[in-house]
């Protein structure tokens, strides 16, 4: 992987765009450092002295709260998770990754800022129509709650990370014994004969007591979650495009500075001798001197780019690199392009990346757009600017006015804002405003659960500030016993008939081993079904039982086959019968390396979490 990004990114053309990305980037980039500096900097554990802070922790246990999530479905009840157990695993997590990212910088890996620029920039979910899209890189990263500073940090740990794993995992290797030993393993089939014992709920009495003593035993289960009540006050862009207006002499001045940054497009071809570690300035300027005189002989153009051109990008395409306007090449290169005519190339031309010899294939002027056309974008662009000061002045005072009230009651007066209450909701969330994680997190918190404050002003989107109180604290309360006597009966109904017919299964199995029982003979009125030469993989058979057939001893010989019982999820069991354990042919040298490739695999992922285990062990981990 690392190779490619190094190929792709040798392109002239390909640095000069990732220069512009880099660029755009920085834009945000200040805003970001800012607002990290103002987050919460409590630290949770230190790593070999490196922090791990509370805000860190906090957005761990909420991506792993929604990979389970999603992992789980969505009829699953988050209020079953233990918030401790997600806490202990995301800190667990954050851990192992600050002692990958150490482990890296000890071993001297890197990459450049390039290579990173190359991996944004061809990743298919930022571009749109095949080209890399800011918008769309944008919102990508928004959804997944990053800054563009953020999202290029994260990035470039993974990709270090990365760079580590593969150069562990990757250096397993396996014994031609240790091949041969596992195809042996994998490759064996199995017959064997299965029977079904049903399970009896129908026979299963249960007494009230025994209900209830249940209950009491298991009071923990059942409770109501943790749940709160809000009220909030919400903040909206949107509500200000009302309140504001533009004149239009704003508008044509607008209109004039858009028009008059409209350029012409110039189609330009180049041929590209590259100064490097290989190629002195002055090999590299006789080399496009020698171009330059068979281009004067009467050779053509696109015929020298393809032979001599060292641009990967354009070579191919004669040297081509398509329309493009001012502030996209290097500065010597523009300077030259719009020197030219149509079809006329240029002297040799020295820029950053080396000697050019540029070709100017053809010009498209600029279409001027009217008034009327762009009057409603104008109007939009100047009311956003209006708008968006209006916004951060009001969030402000919201957040100020929030801090310094008991309720909301004042807040909402002064910025004439409505107090909406939400339905009740637990640690996992809800609807509505509860499935912002940033407002769980909010409401759940000691300031605003516990000790009645507001909560400071929360980012929904980019376009809604909220700010919260709790209204009503609904803390876990233990379930009626009429409420959940249904299911308790039904459970104990499941276990008591299954465990009578574990029994009756161990029975038969006793009978069958000791010879009591004719291996033939129907069991409880069901004949044997028999299956031969079943493989691991084999379809059609319960996953459960097939895992306990290939646990089974090998029979001592053909009439003392081998036995045991499966417990089926509906509670019923299945009596398997292990007749034969049938060995295969020696693999095929193909078969020999796709086992290789996969025991290398495994060995090589084992070797990794050695490494992790290995740089805990001499780390210097500290807790708070």
């Amino acid at each position: 992987m690392l190779q490619n990004i190094r190929d792709n990114s040798q392109g002239w053309i390909a640095k000069t765009i990732i220069g512009i990305i880099v660029a755009l980037m920085a834009f945000t980039g200040i805003e970001a450092i800012f607002q990290a500096s103002t987050n919460n900097k409590q630290d949770v554990a230190k790593v070999n002295g490196e922090e791990i802070t509370q805000s860190e922790l906090g957005q761990a246990v909420d991506m792993q709260r929604r990979q389970l999530m999603q992992q789980l479905g969505k009829d699953f009840d988050a209020s079953l998770l233990d918030e401790k157990l997600l806490r202990d695993a995301a800190l667990k997590s954050l851990i192992d990754r600050k002692l990958l990212l150490q482990g890296a910088a000890d071993s001297k890996f890197a990459f450049s800022e390039a290579a990173l620029d190359q991996v944004i920039l061809q990743t298919p979910e930022f571009q749109v129509d095949g080209q890399f899209n800011a918008e769309r890189f944008d919102q990508v990263i928004r959804q997944l709650g990053y800054s563009r500073m953020q999202f290029r940090q994260m990035l470039s740990q993974e990709m270090l990370i990365g760079q580590v794993r593969a150069g562990i995992a990757g250096s397993g290797f396996v014994t031609d014994a240790e091949v041969l030993a596992f195809a042996r393993l994998e490759k064996q089939t199995r017959d064997f004969a299965t029977v079904g014992i049903k399970a009896n709920p129908a026979a299963v009495k249960l007494t009230d007591d025994e209900v209830k003593a249940y209950y009491d035993q298991h009071a923990k289960e059942f409770m109501t979650p943790d749940q709160v009540v809000i009220d909030y006050l919400e903040l909206k862009k949107a509500s200000f495009f009302d309140q504001v207006t533009v004149k239009d002499d704003e508008l044509q001045a607008l209109y004039q500075k858009e028009t008059a940054n409209l350029a012409e497009q110039r189609r330009a071809a180049h041929i590209l001798i590259e100064v490097n570690d290989k190629t002195t300035d002055e090999q590299a300027k006789a080399k496009i001197e020698e171009i330059q005189a068979r281009l004067a002989k009467g050779e053509k153009f696109e015929a020298l780019a393809k032979e001599f051109s060292q641009d990967p990008g354009s070579a191919n395409n004669g040297g081509d690199l398509g329309f493009a306007g001012p502030g996209v090449y290097d500065p010597a290169f523009e300077t030259a392009l719009y020197a030219l005519n149509k079809d006329q190339v240029s002297a040799p031309v020295r820029s950053s990346f080396g000697w050019h010899l540029i070709k100017l294939l053809g010009v498209e002027a600029p279409e001027v757009p009217s008034f009327a056309s762009l009057k409603d974008k104008l109007t939009r662009e100047l009311k956003t600017q209006q708008v968006e000061q209006r916004f951060v002045d009001a969030t402000k005072q919201l957040e100020d006015a929030a801090f310094e009230a008991s309720d909301l009651a004042q807040p909402a007066s002064d910025l004439k804002l409505t107090v909406h209450t939400s339905a009740p909701f637990g640690r996992e969330g809800g609807e509505g405003i509860a499935a912002n994680r940033a407002v769980v997190t909010a409401a759940f918190s000691p300031e605003v659960l516990d000790e009645g404050a507001n909560s400071t002003a929360i980012e929904l989107d980019p376009e809604t500030i909220v700010v919260l109180r709790a209204k009503e604290h609904l803390k876990p309360t233990q379930l009626p016993l009429e409420s959940v006597a249904t299911a308790i009966r039904a459970q104990l109904t499941k276990e008591r008939a299954s465990a009578a017919a574990k029994t009756h299964a161990d029975e038969l199995i006793a009978s069958l081993r000791d010879g009591k029982t004719p291996l033939s003979q129907p069991i409880d009125g069901q004949a044997w079904k028999v299956t031969q030469a079943a493989t691991r993989g084999q379809e059609g058979i319960e996953p459960a039982v097939l895992q306990a057939l290939f646990r089974m001893p090998k029979p001592a010989a053909k009439d003392k086959p081998t036995f045991t019982s499966v417990t089926l999820p509906d509670g019923s069991l299945m009596i398997v019968r292990l007749n034969a354990v049938n060995e295969a042919a020696a693999p095929t040298d193909d078969e020999k390396a796709q086992y290789r490739r996969f025991l290398a695999s495994r060995i090589g992922q084992q070797d990794f979490a050695a490494y992790r285990k290995q740089l805990e062990t001499k780390a210097e981990i500290k807790k708070f």
